[in-house]
């Protein structure tokens, strides 16, 4: 790859809040964040609201999780809430008066074909108002399904990224109405762009390896979408710097371009100041997910 658009392997990376206890778990929400060779976590105090601990982990794959998940926060029982995401597939979005209960595998295999072991899965996002209700969605291994529901009951929720950071957006714009804006999230050699108006208007992930895949999908989102590249606002998260080499391409087509923050309403406890601000938006934004 010429200009890789994301940071060189993470390491693993643990940080812990003084006040964060392990042998408490029913005081926290445990938020994780699953794709093919990664996997984030971070936990809530859920009196405070306050992200106590933080851990980015190497993995190898989705069906690998609970075999993974077993030295990890995520392998631990008894949290008050468990909001499990899934990145790195397909998962097409329909208006909820559209879905009909039990068809989930119908309306997915229009965007993905399911594999032995692979379970159709659909997840219903609770937004502002009803006209931008949507349904996501989504396939996950059946062994990972059933882990969860064994390991964790009925606090679990398995759901897509995609709905994680549909409600970080919608969270982070509040309940009125904005400007038109395209919103981007780069992580894992996937940039994911949404545009929010009056309701959701688009949301599509797309492969990227270089600065310039990158480049190429936000004008033509942006041209599809009527949206200037001179004018309007691009707000961006994910894996890159201000020196990387995707930003650098970026900021010559997009005028103002900018770095989004963490979700509002939330609290960090100090260790985090180590990680920019705009990384992990969509983990976080688990905590707006029913």
């Amino acid at each position: 790859m010429s200009a890789s658009p994301t940071l060189p392997a993470t390491p693993t990376l643990s940080l812990r809040d003084d006040t964060f206890d392990a042998t408490n778990l029913t005081a926290y929400h445990l938020y994780a964040l699953a794709s093919p060779n990664r996997l984030r976590l971070a936990a809530m105090e859920a009196a405070r609201q306050k992200i106590v601990a933080f851990d980015d982990l190497p993995a190898t794959s989705l069906a690998d999780l609970p075999a993974l998940a077993a030295g990890t926060l995520l392998g631990q029982a008894g949290w008050a809430r468990l909001r499990l995401g899934l990145a790195g597939g397909a998962t097409p979005l329909l208006p909820a008066p559209l879905y009909r209960t039990g068809d989930e595998a119908t309306y997915l295999r229009l965007h993905h074909e399911l594999v032995s072991g692979e379970e159709a899965l659909a997840y219903t996002l609770p937004l502002p108002a009803p006209a931008t209700d949507i349904v996501s969605l989504f396939a996950a291994p059946g062994s990972l399904v059933q882990w969860l529901q064994q390991v964790h009951g009925p606090s679990a929720r398995l759901l897509p990224q995609t709905s994680a950071l549909l409600a970080g957006l919608l969270h982070q714009r509040g309940p009125s109405a904005a400007p038109r804006q395209l919103y981007l999230s780069l992580a894992d050699h996937e940039l994911t762009a949404v545009v929010l108006g009056a309701q959701v208007e688009f949301c599509n992930a797309f492969t990227v390896s270089t600065a310039e895949d990158v480049t190429y999908y936000t004008i033509l989102v942006m041209q599809e979408l009527g949206l200037n590249p001179d004018q309007d606002t691009v707000t961006i998260w994910g894996e890159l710097t201000s020196d990387s080499a995707t930003f650098a391409l970026l900021s010559t087509y997009v005028r103002n371009l900018r770095f989004g923050t963490r979700p509002f309403g939330l609290q960090y406890f100090y260790y985090l100041n180590e990680v920019a601000d705009y990384r992990h938006f969509d983990l976080f934004s688990l905590a707006f997910c029913e």
